[in-house]
């Protein structure tokens, strides 16, 4: 019974000697068809969509993609200046690299050819199915199936239609920062001028420099002080009449990510640290050289997973951090003393999303932007009133103003008994080591609750989270099993883990972030309990105790998918029938040297 590990009937006769059932007439490896549907194609699906064919013998797999192309959040934002904000060296699959990146942070549409080109590469084409949303999720507790709808254009009408799916295992991969909104202010769409949120905005197939072309004689506003308008500003700055950055909060600025390396690796002058466009010369040596190119990206990885006890109060790191960025704040400020005043936090280091905001205080020093930081009372139809009445002719405005991060999903998901899994997430969602939820079998999350990084490799936890997936639809596969469904127990207590983790950390400090969800104190919900390296120990072996199951078969002995005795090569004298004389099952031990 579900709850209860294997479903079990009697196996002992009345003597206590065991009854016998009929084999099964298959061998060991005959392993019975899978289906796989994976909701997302970011990198998480794209992911998703190298490893299970990878691994799964005769996999069926689907991934459902809502927008025009993948990519994920690359393939959707297009704002000016988007750009990654850790290495791009630090920003690739581990089993795809670039050695060409043309910037020490790599602009958004460079990122998104690379994630194509990775589809391209292993034809990821004849899984993915652009255009098509998924609506709703539900799970089937007879058959063990997923049922699942999708919403997309008829291939005839381009009509919107609805279309059925079922799958054995089903895999979310839509992350967290996927879902814009607008900020809540009072007459923001009266205005009459060209209004965009960055996350939503549209060059219309044309690059946003082409489409900032018109803007060149404009006031222009930029509303925030997060990860986008940190891009935004610098972007515009040059390229506009004025700008004006309204900004609310507080912020840290970092310290540029592991520029002294940088520098140092390419023997660059002191001055040029900052100079974050690769040169022809320099990308020549990625290229033609792949000792240092191992040597760069394993030294910046190595820097970034160095950081995390900047993430702990009172350490000497966080210290070190604090003391360093308002350093640099301050000297890049020296023009405007004042700005410096308004955006350093009285919070630590890193309770909000650190971000390093190349050319940010820079653009701020400029003489034509205006730094504003009285709230906003009002939008009007040609501008923005702040709280002491003064008023900003605008042209355009852009609302740099963040995500829906409630971890509240935009479609149904449902589970045993027909629980919907944003009715569990309320007030805060909850799961098993970021990656199941008890009352969903064969459900799977990547970047799910609890699933970001405060500093190290995000892209290494996606590829571990996806392959905790891959591991959970092969013990499926392989034991022939109906249902794998983690235990409420386990659930309970990685949560209380989660509850006594945090407070050591600065991320439990007073500031408002999507870390908890866009509060300024509570759960948090966004997070790994820890630091990126013990995500990836965490997740390298599934804890098989955890979890309970069902069996596929009416046979109800847990030896069932032991088969005939036999593997399939044996049994039709075809194949390798040595295959533990060959990597990768061919483990020669190192001979002492002592």
């Amino acid at each position: 019974m579900p709850g209860s590990g294997f479903s079990r009937i009697p196996t002992s006769g009345s003597d206590g000697s065991s009854t016998p059932y009929t084999l099964g007439d298959f061998c060991i490896d005959e392993y019975r068809p899978i289906k796989v549907i994976v909701i997302g194609a970011g990198f998480s699906g794209i992911t998703a969509g190298v490893r299970f064919p990878q691994k799964i013998p005769g996999v069926h797999l689907t991934i459902y993609e809502k927008s025009g192309g993948v990519g994920g959040t690359w393939f959707n934002n297009r704002y000016p200046g988007l750009a990654c904000d850790i290495p791009s060296h630090s920003y690739q699959l581990t089993f795809a690299e670039k050695k060409d990146w043309s910037a020490f942070y790599a602009p958004g549409p460079e990122i998104r050819a690379y994630l194509q080109s990775v589809a391209d590469k292993y034809k990821l084409e004849r899984y993915i199915k652009v255009n098509h949303e998924v609506v709703h999720a539900q799970y089937d507790e007879r058959a063990g199936k997923w049922h699942v709808r999708v919403r997309r254009p008829n291939p005839n009408t381009g009509v919107l239609e609805e279309i059925e799916d079922s799958a054995d295992v089903l895999v979310t991969a839509i992350g967290a920062l996927s879902r814009w909104k607008w900020p809540d202010i009072p007459g923001l769409h009266d205005f009459k001028g060209e209004l965009h949120h960055s996350a939503g905005f549209d060059p219309n197939d044309k690059t946003w420099q082409e489409v900032a072309e018109a803007w060149k004689d404009k006031k222009v506003g930029v509303i925030g002080v997060g990860s986008s308008a940190l891009q935004l500003v610098p972007a515009l700055q040059p390229r506009v009449q004025k700008l004006v950055n309204f900004v609310r909060g507080k912020t840290w600025l970092a310290v540029p990510f592991a520029t002294n390396a940088f520098r140092d690796m390419l023997g660059r002058e002191p001055k040029k640290a900052e100079e974050y466009i690769f040169t022809p010369d320099e990308i020549k040596r990625f290229k033609d050289d792949p000792d240092f190119y191992d040597k760069f990206r394993f030294h910046l990885e190595t820097e970034i997973n160095s950081l995390h006890s900047s993430t702990l109060r009172g350490t000497p790191m966080q210290a070190a951090a604090t003391e360093a960025f308002r350093a640099n704040l301050l000297k890049k400020l020296e023009k405007r003393p004042w700005i410096a005043e308004k955006l350093l936090p009285d919070f630590p280091v890193a309770c909000r999303r650190l971000t390093p905001g190349p050319g940010y205080l820079e653009a701020l020093c400029e003489d034509n932007v205006e730094f504003i930081s009285e709230p906003i009372k009002h939008v009007t139809a040609t501008g923005v009133e702040t709280a002491d009445g003064q008023h900003q002719e605008l042209d355009v405005l852009f609302c740099a103003t963040g995500y829906d991060t409630s971890f509240q999903l935009p479609f149904k998901i449902i589970g045993r008994n027909g629980i919907d899994i944003n009715d569990k997430w309320k007030p805060h969602p909850v799961s098993y080591l970021s990656v199941a939820v008890d009352g969903f079998p064969n459900l799977f999350m990547s970047l799910g609750p609890n699933s970001g990084v405060g500093s190290g490799s995000l892209l290494a936890l996606i590829e571990y989270q996806i392959m905790y997936a891959v591991q959970m639809a092969a013990k499926l596969q392989r034991e022939r099993l109906k249902s794998v469904e983690v235990k409420p127990e386990a659930v309970r207590d990685f949560d209380q883990y989660l509850e006594s983790y945090f407070p050591k950390t600065v991320y439990s400090d007073k500031c408002r972030s999507w870390y908890k969800m866009g509060q300024e104190q509570g759960r948090i919900a966004g997070l790994w309990p820890g630091s990126t390296l013990h995500a990836l120990k965490v997740l390298s072996y599934p804890r098989w105790e955890d979890y309970n199951y069902e069996l596929a078969d009416p046979v109800q002995n847990r030896m069932y998918w032991l088969g005939d005795g036999q593997t399939y090569n044996e049994k039709t004298l075809t194949g390798d029938r040595a295959w533990y004389l060959h990597a990768p099952f061919l483990d020669i031990p190192p001979v002492p040297t002592d």
